[in-house]
């Protein structure tokens, strides 16, 4: 790797190179539970300097098999896809730039933090609603890789249906724009006879060729982050072709992106929520069904561990509130500690409406609120933002409290973003419960109850043996039930270190196929993030879960 090392310097690569040993093991590691040690870390200071790093590597890889790039920002991703054993590529340290932003599109650098990135856009009365929970800790960059989505998912979608423009650097080293192309612009660019020409060229053949099965592998679900989205790029029908459908989601696997540009939506003036505590959840199926009639804004969800986990630790939500605002906090948890009186919960369900006026988010909630009272659940109506506000506290900041405050266990997110469609939860639910319980995992369970998205945290001692073998069976197991429900392994997380492996489970073997061939046009020396998506091997993966924390 020295050899690499002063060929970037040669080259005049500007930013920051470093194989220190701190930084080796800072990079080692994102929120995932696997750990994959680095040669080398780089930090380009701009478009040139990932240019030149691409040029090296493709350069390079004959001499030196092993030479890869693997993209990096917040290193939030839950899947091992920002970790690699060769170079790592640092772009939260200067691609950090919001470049504009009016009320209908905000141009931004990858390495950008969500929370700043909203800041500006709520200046202008917008907003990208495709945060995840992680929203005060992501980058638009990684929202971008993983193809991001939340508790708004299920109004507007996720972070592909707000991407309007990228700038990407591919495997020959040069930067191009990617936008959705007409069909003329399309012929022209595949007649263009370059590399840029070659991948639309290719990438449009082999979709064409294999157009109605890749249409039909899309998962029938509300959202899905595994594989390609090839299905996504061409319909034949609209005569678009939309690279940046399958850029949006890939993992850095395809190419980097150095620059982003997205559609954003007017926020709304006004909402409300309406909180139900649901002390027995074998009526869920009728709740969801009876919820989602009334057109929610958002749905969510979380269970009774992680409600005890929030009270445990509620002094560490001084760090997002102030001590003023904790107080307050803790006060205003009195009527609800009354509440529960009537039965500790098993699920506390969330949902949230919009609208132009107070008047019309009231009316909303009252309408739920009298369709949901045959089923005895106790309810709390709060429509102001302070009143919420304990409520999302504990939805979003669930994760963050897991991995920072449970000194003796870790996170071990390996079931951590199934997708199963709401009309199937009631025979779902209890079977994934009784899969937690065989395998003796201490995990929370919070979702995004209208989309069917559930995130499933176990807290394991995973350095122990015992309990490390429990992973592999555990996790074949709930995703048999998955996938027997016809649902996704992963609806927003993507698929990583964890997930990668079992791609030809979710697609079957010529979809994975495709799936090779997509990844050939684009990255032929595979230089890109290796051992992720169609290049992932569980043998690989399992050597790398974490031993020590």
């Amino acid at each position: 790797m020295d050899d690499f090392k002063k060929a970037l310097q040669k080259a005049g690569f500007a930013g920051e190179i470093l194989d220190d040993a701190t930084s080796k093991e800072f990079y080692s590691h994102d929120a995932s539970l696997f750990e994959v040690r680095p040669q080398l870390i780089v930090c380009p200071k701009d478009s040139d300097d990932v240019q030149r790093l691409v040029a090296l590597t493709a350069k390079h890889k004959a001499k030196m098999p092993n030479l890869s790039v693997t993209a990096r920002s917040a290193g939030t991703d839950m899947s091992g896809g920002a970790i690699n054993e060769s170079v790592i590529v640092d772009f939260n340290k200067h691609f950090t730039k919001i470049i504009n932003v009016d009320a209908g599109e905000a141009h931004a650098q990858p390495g950008v933090f969500y929370r700043d990135f909203e800041k500006a856009t709520l200046e202008y009365k917008a907003l990208m609603p495709s945060y995840p929970a992680s929203r005060d800790l992501c980058t638009v960059g990684g929202m971008v890789a993983n193809n991001s989505g939340g508790e708004k998912s299920l109004e507007y979608g996720k972070t592909i249906d707000f991407v309007n423009e990228l700038r990407v650097v591919f495997a020959d080293g040069k930067e191009y724009t990617v936008r959705p192309l007409k069909k003329p612009e399309l012929v022209k660019k595949m007649a263009q006879g370059d590399y840029e020409g070659g991948i639309y060229k290719n990438l449009f053949d082999l979709i064409e060729e294999h157009y109605d099965v890749i249409k039909a592998a899309k998962p029938n679900v509300s959202k899905n982050s595994m594989g390609y989205n090839l299905w996504d790029v061409w319909d034949r029908d609209t005569g678009i072709f939309d690279l940046t459908k399958l850029i949006v989601g890939s993992q850095g696997t395809l190419g980097f992106v150095t620059d982003i540009k997205f559609r954003l939506v007017p926020v709304r003036p006004y909402s409300g929520l309406l909180v139900s505590f649901m002390t027995d959840i074998t009526q869920l199926g009728d709740v969801i069904n009876k919820v989602l009639t009334h057109k929610p804004a958002t749905f969510e969800s979380f269970d009774d561990a992680t409600l005890y986990l929030s009270i445990r630790f509620m002094p560490s939500f001084r760090k997002y509130l102030g001590t003023w605002g904790l107080i307050k906090l803790m006060f205003s948890l009195i009527p609800d500690g009354l509440m529960l009186l009537r039965g500790i919960p098993k699920l506390i369900l969330m949902v949230e409406f919009n609208g132009t006026t107070q008047e019309e988010v009231s009316q909303k909630i009252d309408a739920l609120r009298a369709d949901l009272k045959p089923y005895g659940m106790a309810m709390e109506r709060d429509e102001t933002a302070a009143k919420s506000q304990k409520f999302w506290i504990m939805r979003r900041q669930s994760f963050n409290l897991l991995r920072s405050k449970v000194k003796d266990k870790h996170t071990a997110p390996f079931i951590d973003d199934l997708v199963v469609n709401p009309p199937h939860l009631p025979e779902f639910l209890p079977r994934l419960r009784a899969i937690i319980k065989k395998y003796k995992l201490n995990a929370t369970i919070a979702g995004h109850m209208g989309d069917g998205n559930f995130h499933i945290i176990p807290l394991m001692k995973i350095e122990d043996p015992a309990e490390k073998a429990k992973i592999l069976p555990a996790m074949e197991e709930v995703d048999d039930l998955v996938l027997h429900y016809k649902g996704s392994l992963s609806g927003e997380h993507n698929d990583g270190l964890v997930r990668g492996p079992w791609l030809k489970e979710q697609f079957g073997e010529d979809i994975v196929f495709i799936f090779r061939q997509a990844k050939h046009i684009f990255d032929p020396q595979n230089i890109f993030n290796p051992h992720k998506k169609s290049d992932a091997d569980w043998d690989y993966s399992y050597k790398h879960i974490r031993e020590h924390f």
